[in-house]
């Protein structure tokens, strides 16, 4: 019985150490597999974004260290892709050539300023407020709305393998005042992104660093999101997001009994080179 985590950030994109010391950390709590998830680079992309010229670099250490590491640990390469329809996403030709293990599909742009910048949710407050007014005329339901969208045209059109941190605007909604998530409106996009989620395959990771960084009460997605994932047989995997070694399993305890309260059988693993479920319990993924 063990974790094992596929959602994490090196100093190749905005983590904060070499990829190694994820790989010491992941042996040392007892992982059975790991894997790597820089944010994509493109042309234009924000400062979490890798650079474009670090690509083959990033993807020949990962490779390096799985063969270094392979009697202690399964290590696997991915990217966190940004969907940007004509300039990013899960089948840009970069991101094939680079012959990943999987790909993680998030939205963080929903829009592109006057001046070429790109509207980001996942930033500063005073960003999320300036693109809504900029570019959505403070309208949010329009915002939140193009959000979603966003997120079904990369599920039809570059279908990813994992479905990132999907209602993660929600960190930018001031305490439930720009909008309510009761709100039927809000409820219908959500319903209908989970449809083609099911409809193409897609794991929807349970992503825990809301939790453990103090942003959210609960994970994304939230618990009236995941009773949906539950109701429609949709399949989820854990992650945390890590910027840090010390983050690897963070929050991984608490979500993991919550899943199981709420009725969760089965988690996603990738493990001996495929994507399998596991039963699990607190204290881990039983294989």
């Amino acid at each position: 019985m063990s974790w094992t985590n596929y959602h994490s950030h090196t100093h190749y994109s905005d983590g904060k150490f070499e990829p190694e010391a994820y790989v010491q950390q992941a042996i040392a709590i007892g992982l059975k597999a790991y894997g790597f998830s820089c944010h994509s680079p493109f042309e234009g992309g924000h400062g979490w974004n890798m650079n474009p010229d670090r690509l083959k670099n990033y993807c020949e250490e990962i490779l390096v260290l799985k063969e270094k590491y392979k009697s202690k640990i399964q290590l696997y390469l991915g990217l966190e892709v940004d969907f940007i329809p004509d300039v990013i996403g899960p089948k840009s030709a970069h991101i094939l050539e680079s012959h990943l293990d999987f790909t993680i599909g998030s939205i963080h742009y929903t829009g592109t300023f006057a001046d070429g910048r790109y509207c980001e949710i996942d930033g500063p407050h005073q960003f999320f407020l300036e693109g809504l007014n900029k570019i959505y005329g403070g309208n949010v339901k329009l915002m939140i709305r193009t959000y979603y969208q966003l997120m079904r045209e990369m599920l039809e059109q570059e279908t990813p393998t994992i479905l990132g941190h999907m209602d993660k605007i929600k960190i930018q909604n001031e305490g439930g005042h720009l909008f309510g998530e009761d709100e039927l409106w809000y409820q219908n996009e959500v319903e209908k992104t989970l449809d083609l989620v099911k409809a193409k395959g897609v794991i929807i990771e349970v992503n825990t660093r809301g939790i453990y960084k103090g942003i959210t009460i609960e994970p994304y997605p939230s618990k009236a999101i995941l009773e949906q994932i539950n109701a429609k047989e949709i399949p989820i995997m854990l992650n945390s997001d890590a910027h840090l070694p010390g983050e690897i399993d963070k929050g991984f305890r608490d979500t993991a009994k919550l899943l199981k309260n709420m009725g969760f059988q089965q988690m996603m693993a990738l493990v001996d080179g495929k994507f399998k479920a596991f039963e699990f319990n607190e204290n881990g993924l039983i294989f």
